[in-house]
């Protein structure tokens, strides 16, 4: 039997590169070796402020992204968080072996907690244990992420040691996957690409919208001239250059960038043109999808209802574990 794994994307809006080159675009090739869940995870999204009717469209645009970009429903499970409640259920468990402590250190409910002074809510310190629960309800034996994700992961891992010292074991401890460009910058050159702080290019953006927002793009601070050499290793573009262009045309813009041979414009020229003709063919094929609706509900209904099989068989193994599968009530 295949290993599981187990991963997800907030449903917070339309998916951009660094969701595809950070996690999509690697679970592609992972579907092949390891028995795959993923997850359109909408609960997590409901940590920041979201308007709660436009979910629905945003889910839907999620599950046409993973399909139109090459999940295949014949060799993975999509599913929605939310539609399968042991999720919640196992959090809960989760959270009554889980220090306060291990949750107020975890780097992101720091940053998001200074980012919204106004909403520092109870799920926005519980987020990494409801992850938690994501990953062993299907008892993920390992999980694609970022080097930036690692110590989520490794509080994952802490739980579980502590449920199975508590309870005895019945978890396994996930592994790591590290998936190769899973940090991708902002085109502000300043933050992790990210919806909430419009610093982005989306999947579907055109090859008009693409060029448009690389050409103001921040590149090295110190090229303020054309003719003022610069560092390819500093510049906040060249990082997609290795991800989207040719070996050619990196050795090209990299020795142009040092020897101020060409400008930067000329660089966001040839890495728009290779941007676009990797994912023109995932938008036109997703606008295939969203005309075609029976189709996604189909693989949605499918995946939870494989999903939902799993994590029962989980939890009913929990109950046993923590003492409330009552006997007197069978």
């Amino acid at each position: 039997m295949r290993k599981r794994i187990f991963s997800g994307i907030q449903p917070s809006g339309k998916l951009h590169i660094g969701n595809y080159l950070g996690a999509i675009k690697n679970w592609i090739g992972l579907q092949d070796e390891y028995d795959c869940v993923w997850g359109i995870v909408d609960y997590h999204s409901m940590t920041i402020p979201y308007d709660p009717e436009g979910m629905e469209g945003r889910v839907i645009d999620c599950a046409a992204t993973y399909l139109a970009a090459g999940l295949d429903p014949k060799k993975c499970v999509l599913m929605i968080q939310s539609k399968v409640k042991e999720h919640t259920e196992l959090t809960w468990i989760l959270n009554t072996v889980t220090p306060v402590s291990w949750l107020e250190r975890v780097p992101t409910f720091k940053d998001k907690s200074k980012r919204f002074k106004d909403n520092i809510n109870m799920g926005l310190m519980d987020y990494p244990t409801l992850m938690a629960a994501d990953i062993i309800l299907y008892k993920a034996h390992a999980v694609p992420v970022g080097e930036d994700q690692l110590p989520h992961l490794e509080l994952t891992r802490e739980i579980v040691r502590r449920f199975n010292n508590t309870f005895g074991d019945l978890f396994p401890e996930p592994k790591a996957i590290i998936q190769k460009g899973a940090l991708i910058r902002g085109l502000d050159g300043q933050a992790k690409m990210s919806k909430s702080l419009n610093n982005c290019l989306y999947i579907d953006d055109t090859p008009e919208e693409i060029w448009k927002k690389l050409s103001v793009a921040v590149t090295d601070p110190q090229r303020i001239r054309k003719t003022d050499p610069g560092d390819p290793e500093v510049c906040n573009l060249f990082s997609l250059h290795q991800l989207f262009s040719t070996d050619e045309q990196i050795a090209y813009c990299a020795e142009g960038c040092r020897t101020a041979g060409i400008g930067c414009l000329q660089c966001k020229k040839i890495l728009s043109e290779n941007i676009a003709q990797e994912l023109t063919p995932i938008r036109e094929e997703k606008q295939k999808l969203l005309n075609n609706m029976s189709y996604i509900k189909d693989v949605l209904t499918e995946g939870i209802a494989h999903s939902q099989k799993i994590a029962s068989k989980t939890i009913e193994e929990v109950y046993e574990k923590i003492g409330t599968n009552y006997k007197f009530m069978k």
